[in-house]
């Protein structure tokens, strides 16, 4: 079976989230399943030069686009056993980063008809297109316009996967209409429009032939009013055809008795583990004791990460016996609030306001926890690549932390982490003093760290679903 990916970004290529790496690991895992699975992205200014130098142009055309004619590159790289194909066209894509530019509808209006336009000339007729968030939602919204009919594309089948329902490709209708040819019957009722414009997401959400989200609860919460963007309408009319598959992460990408960012490498030694958190005590300037408990926070400083919580009880925080470090950047209000704190509690709290992948592995390596207590997860994988590295998460149980991370009871021993339920910072503050108290009953610490080692967050599983689906599809 052929599978096209359509993304706007993948590790090792471009990366701003979580898409990135979810694109980067899981077509390997389903090559392992006996599938052709190649993948698609912008050709970006800021790809590394290490990639760069090795694609080979393999097809270069002119693409309509409304009243435009327009060059459209394509090249290919072979990379880790996966084709990767780059769309070309310097004008919208040499720039740095990925997003946030005025012209983004045109862009990615650009690149969701070069996925389509490209597929005569790549030697690739797939038999699915699988397409990732807002960036690419309009691919199936021109495939039924235009190709469907086609002998050549008539087999063809659509899936689209919500990374995070918030971001949807809202633009004027105008727009719409120019760069996609569309005629007025796209947009009245029940089509595209969107807060009195139109929306790429809601366009793959319409015309993909399967929608699929990054876990079961997701999948669950964004059919409500408080998680459904304004589309929890459209996602409940659609439920037979919406699927939560879990992401995993790349085991070997993630493996902390390989990762060359490690001071000391490990699989279950909590003796090594402690080496890490030694070292990285050290270099931050945090008084070094093995024995008292480090959290960790490795995210971006925004409201959905939960952060408003913290700022509320970060006094309480910060007078258990624990020490902190945050890695991250984001809103100014939460980059100063870390600020604050770590010059006001130096002995507790050290604070990176920068993103560096070194520093992020070293503190999963180090920390005993991890803290997540998001807003809303429609995955995440920090709370994954913690438990990879024996890091014991504390969530809210929302999403796929809900999914991924089950409450520690003392009862029955059972769990894998730490969980509060209810988007209230005293329920945060309860539950982190519970953890940190546990660190020190070896008994139930040893406990979890043995449930978590049971636990396969890799992609394996995740990729048969995906493959099942694809048969599912195709038959």
């Amino acid at each position: 079976m052929k599978v096209l990916f359509a993304a706007s970004e993948a590790v090792p290529f471009a990366k701003t989230g979580g898409l990135a790496d979810v694109i980067g690991s899981l077509p390997k895992e389903l090559v392992k399943q006996g599938l052709d699975v190649r993948v698609m992205l912008p050709k970006y200014g800021d790809i590394p030069a290490q990639f760069t130098q090795k694609m080979e142009t393999i097809a270069t055309f002119t693409l309509r686009m409304g009243w435009r004619e327009l060059y459209c590159g394509i090249l290919k790289l072979e990379h880790e056993g996966i084709t990767f194909y780059f769309v070309d066209h310097e004008n919208y894509f040499l720039r740095s980063g990925c997003y946030g530019y005025n012209d983004d509808a045109e862009r990615f209006a650009f690149f969701c008809r070069a996925v389509m336009d490209s597929l005569q000339h790549i030697d690739f007729m797939p038999d699915i297109i699988h397409c990732h968030d807002w960036q690419t939602g309009m691919v199936p919204v021109l495939y039924r316009a235009h190709f469907s009919y086609q002998p050549a594309y008539a087999h063809i089948k659509t899936i689209l996967t919500v990374h995070n329902l918030k971001y949807q490709g809202v633009f004027g209708k105008e727009q719409f209409m120019d760069y996609f040819t569309l005629g007025e019957e796209h947009f009245g009722g029940f089509a595209l429009e969107m807060h009195g414009g139109a929306s790429f997401l809601k366009g793959g959400l319409l015309y993909s032939d399967m929608i699929t989200t990054v876990s079961p609860t997701y999948a669950e919460e964004i059919q409500t009013p408080y998680f459904g963007e304004y589309l929890d309408g459209l996602l409940r009319s659609q439920s037979h055809r919406l699927y939560g598959i879990v992401n995993g992460i790349d085991y070997e990408e993630f493996d902390p008795m390989t990762d060359p960012h490690l001071e000391v490498n490990y699989r279950d030694s909590l003796v090594k583990k402690q080496q890490n958190k030694v070292k990285l005590q050290e270099k931050l300037g945090l008084p070094v004791n093995k024995d008292v408990p480090l959290i960790g926070i490795v995210t971006r400083l925004v409201e959905q990460k939960g952060l408003s919580l913290v700022e509320h009880v970060i006094e309480q925080l910060m007078s258990l016996n624990a020490q902190w470090v945050v890695l991250g950047t984001g809103e100014h209000r939460y980059e100063q609030l870390f600020r604050w704190a770590a010059d006001r509690y130096p002995d507790k709290l050290s604070t990176l306001i920068t993103f560096n992948e070194t520093t992020a592995r070293q503190i999963y390596a180090s920390s005993d926890l991890f803290l997540m207590p998001s807003q809303f997860e429609p995955c995440g994988i920090g709370q994954l690549i913690a438990m990879r590295y024996r890091s014991v998460p504390i969530v809210r149980e929302t999403g796929g932390l809900k999914d991924t991370v089950s409450a520690y009871e003392e009862e029955t021993g059972a769990g894998t982490g730490f969980s509060f339920t209810h988007y209230n910072a005293h329920d945060l503050l309860y539950t982190v003093n519970r953890a940190v108290s546990l660190y020190s009953d070896s008994q139930a610490w040893n406990k979890i760290l043995a449930n978590i080692k049971k636990k396969d967050f890799s992609w394996r599983k995740s990729a048969q679903q995906y493959a099942s689906l694809y048969n599912q599809l195709v038959k």
